[in-house]
């Protein structure tokens, strides 16, 4: 609830500061005495739009502050964290606007932006009257006030999960119908594809290795010719060959080894091993030269398969060591072409199925809403002739919407509407055209919709236009009973409502010094009836004028 207000150079205000309590608080005062300044401050600090006009002449700046306490359930909580504010108990809203125009805003001394300022004060405040309402008169939130007025939580909450199931199986079969769809349309290119990469049976790293025998193939002359030369110098025993030397040796090793004793024995068989490791070394030298005896056939395969796999990579756009994932991706999305439809006719079945059970708890939903409506029209309808809008019909619509139009709230569109005249056809409510029925509308919906709506705080301004005796005593009660509810704000003129008041605050305007300014006195008892008397009497109180404000204060069981 709003807890206090703070005004700084607001018109006619110089400096005031306010405390709300619980319950009824009515402003009063003469006409023109400022009661709409209040308003206008109040509204700045929740977001409304600003006007330079606002600020006091002969000063720069004006500021407003309002403070609220809020439970730990309020809708405010999560957009205070939504956007990284620190999340309170207390909110403290703050508006500053310049003479050049420039606004600031704040919240918890954490400057802000206005929309969010105005986000937050849509949560925290509702205003009725010649002034906008900050929620029944948006269509929008008539289907959500409804509901929960019927306590349809569960239900709708069912609603939306059936709802965002179907929504998720057909995102599902739409992804499917369009894999399977791009598949057929490409089955011949990929069948094709298939049996060229299977004819071809590309394997990972084959690039590396037909290149490096390529290399070695185009210098086979080179190579043979160095083999040889090797070859030559470790057996050619007339030029003094290893094999030569290693014989020599071994016969000199023999002889020491006789004279000896045998003393060079383990010698002679490093020798022998050596010797066989050599003969073991010219066998693998001339068998590997015969691999380069006749390059020219070899060469010519090496080459063409690796051109071949070039322009297969080229073909495909990828590297040769990727054709053989490109050959399972292939290979894949043809298993997909086979067992697409199979799982594409499940997803549908699925769907189906999601479909028939949101429909299901959507008609379900749908006939609690109509019942519930036709017990908050006769909720409302009861609080008109002592309105005086007897004439008056309020109508909840509750319109079925196309299977395409529905949303995860359900098959429906609900309207608050209003008939003011018998014959005349309803109309939206935020379409009617006097304030103060629309006020006095709004005040007969609040009544019924107390326990359930989120917003704490109330403003109605003069709700009692138009308006005298019983139906002015109609609204104060209405308007007192709210008030055991939410905390309501009420503006008025009349002595009736004035009388219903948990707190009593008047607005008076006075002259210092050739300045006007705007003041606001809270009421004692004994000030609270002269008040009264003055709204009964005028100018001019009487004793009259005193009883008879007694009789209201009494009546209303106001001590």
């Amino acid at each position: 609830m709003l807890n206090s207000l703070s005004i700084r150079n607001v018109v006619l205000i110089d400096k005031l500061d306010l405390s709300f309590g619980k319950g009824l608080s009515v402003f009063t005062g003469e006409t023109g005495s400022g009661k709409s300044i209040l308003l206008d401050a109040l509204s700045l600090a929740l977001g409304a739009r600003a006007d330079a006009g606002l600020i006091r002449h002969g000063t720069n700046q004006l500021s407003v502050t309002a403070e609220f306490s809020i439970s730990k359930s309020h809708p405010a909580h999560p957009l205070l964290s939504d956007f990284g504010l620190e999340d309170s108990n207390t909110l403290i809203l703050r508006r500053v606007l310049s003479k050049d125009g420039k606004s600031k805003a704040f919240i918890n001394d954490e400057p802000v932006g206005i929309g969010l300022l105005k986000q937050l004060g849509d949560t925290l405040v509702e205003i009725h009257g010649q002034f906008a309402s900050h929620s029944l008169l948006n269509p929008a939130t008539h289907l959500d006030v409804l509901d929960a007025y019927g306590h349809l939580e569960d239900d709708k909450k069912k609603c939306i999960q059936h709802y965002r199931e179907y929504r998720e199986y057909q995102k599902k079969v739409a992804q499917a119908t369009q894999l399977l769809e791009k598949a057929k349309a490409d089955e011949e290119y990929l069948k094709a594809a298939i049996t060229e990469l299977h004819q071809m049976d590309p394997k990972q790293g084959e690039e590396e290795k037909l290149s490096a025998r390529r290399t070695e193939l185009m210098n086979a002359e080179k190579i043979t010719e160095s083999l040889n030369n090797v070859y030559s110098a470790l057996s050619d025993s007339m030029n003094g060959g290893v094999s030569s030397l290693m014989r020599n040796a071994a016969r000199e090793l023999e002889k020491a080894n006789r004279l000896t004793g045998g003393s060079f024995e383990e010698q002679l068989q490093d020798l022998d091993k050596a010797g066989e490791i050599i003969a073991q070394f010219l066998d693998d030298l001339e068998n590997k030269a015969a691999d380069f005896t006749d390059p020219a056939p070899e060469l010519e395969r090496v080459e063409e398969r690796l051109f071949a796999l070039k322009d297969l990579g080229r073909k495909y756009r990828v590297t040769l060591d990727e054709l053989p994932d490109l050959l399972v991706d292939f290979e894949s999305k043809i298993k997909l072409l086979y067992d697409g439809q199979e799982e594409l006719n499940q997803l549908n079945k699925l769907c189906q199925k999601a479909r028939l059970d949101f429909l299901c708890a959507a008609q379900i939903l749908s006939s609690k809403r109509k019942q519930i409506a036709l017990k908050l029209d006769k909720a409302v309808q009861k609080e008109l002739p002592a309105l005086k809008l007897d004439k008056a019909t309020f109508i909840t619509q509750v319109e079925d919407l196309s299977e395409d139009e529905a949303d995860e709230k359900g098959i429906n569109r609900v309207t608050f509407c209003v008939s003011t005249n018998a014959g005349i056809p309803p109309t939206p409510l935020h379409k009617t055209a006097s304030g103060g029925e629309l006020a006095r509308f709004m005040l007969a919906l609040k009544v019924n919709l107390s326990g359930v709506e989120e917003i704490p705080t109330l403003i109605f301004d003069e709700v009692d236009t138009g308006i005298g005796g019983a139906t002015a005593s109609a609204v104060g009660e209405r308007l007192a009973r709210l008030g055991q509810e939410k905390q309501v704000l009420v503006v008025t003129h009349s002595p009736q409502v004035a009388a219903f008041g948990t707190h009593h605050m008047k607005v008076t305007k006075s002259q210092i010094d050739k300045t006007i300014l705007t003041e606001v006195l809270p009421l004692s008892k004994k000030t609270r009836l002269e008040e009264i008397a003055r709204m009964l009497s005028g100018a001019q109180i009487t004793d009259t004028a005193r009883m008879a404000a007694q009789s209201l204060l009494e009546k209303s069981n106001v001590n």
